[in-house]
């Protein structure tokens, strides 16, 4: 049972980021995230790769809300086994998934949504993502308004992200470059949320509005927006 009713939240990276951009990697830095919510309403924790059951064995799910997850380079070392749980929570429990950046490729993800995550192309250091709200009145939206993330890697579509029930953001990038960037799906009893700034060499995850989007997103996905 969580604290007072709050959102159990576990934040889950694979502990591959550089420590001068992120010194307690990616999760470090989306919990402090969202221990800043002004209303207090998350209970959260951190795992990774290397945790025991890689970080989601079966008794920490039980005990989870929303599960955040940050993975890049070793999508490949997550066993099926723990996609299954993941899956299982999801759509049986309804517990929230909330997918970051490079996670467009992860397992669980692509399980979840039922396609490969590809993308048309990436470059690093594209300049200026941005940011346009479509769909302002979704909860995820909610004291949102159109912004710009000043440097960002740039993701290009064509994006295999299934069939979103609503794209909340989309991102432009110098040169003509688009990618669909924020899409909310109902998988089973649960919801899924995909964000994509957060390239693990650019401070994104310390901006005020990328945190307070994740943390509209935490509420969506764990059903209490």
């Amino acid at each position: 049972m969580s604290e007072q009713g709050k959102i159990r939240v576990l934040v889950w990276s694979e502990h591959t980021a550089p420590k001068e951009w992120y010194p307690h990697d990616i999760n470090g830095a989306v919990a402090d995230g969202l221990r800043q919510d002004k209303d207090q309403g998350f209970q959260v924790s951190t795992a990774e790769l290397t945790d025991p059951d890689q970080g989601v064995s079966e008794e920490v799910l039980a005990q989870t809300d929303v599960l955040a997850w940050w993975g890049h380079l070793l999508h490949g070392h997550v066993r099926d086994a723990t996609v299954d749980r993941i899956e299982r929570h999801v759509k049986e429990r309804g517990m929230g998934f909330l997918a970051l950046h490079s996670s467009h490729m992860a397992k669980p993800f692509t399980r979840l949504i039922g396609d490969d995550g590809r993308i048309g192309g990436v470059k690093h250091d594209a300049g200026p993502e941005s940011i346009k709200v479509l769909a302002p009145e979704h909860p995820i939206a909610a004291g949102v308004t159109d912004f710009a993330i000043e440097d960002e890697e740039m993701y290009d579509e064509e994006f295999g992200c299934g069939k979103p029930d609503t794209v909340v953001f989309h991102s432009t990038f110098p040169g003509g470059h688009e990618f669909r960037s924020g899409c909310a799906y109902t998988v089973g009893n649960g919801r899924v949320f995909y964000f994509r700034p957060g390239h693990e060499e650019n401070p994104t995850y310390y901006r005020d509005d990328v945190r307070h989007i994740i943390r509209n997103a935490a509420r969506w996905v764990a059903g209490r927006s």
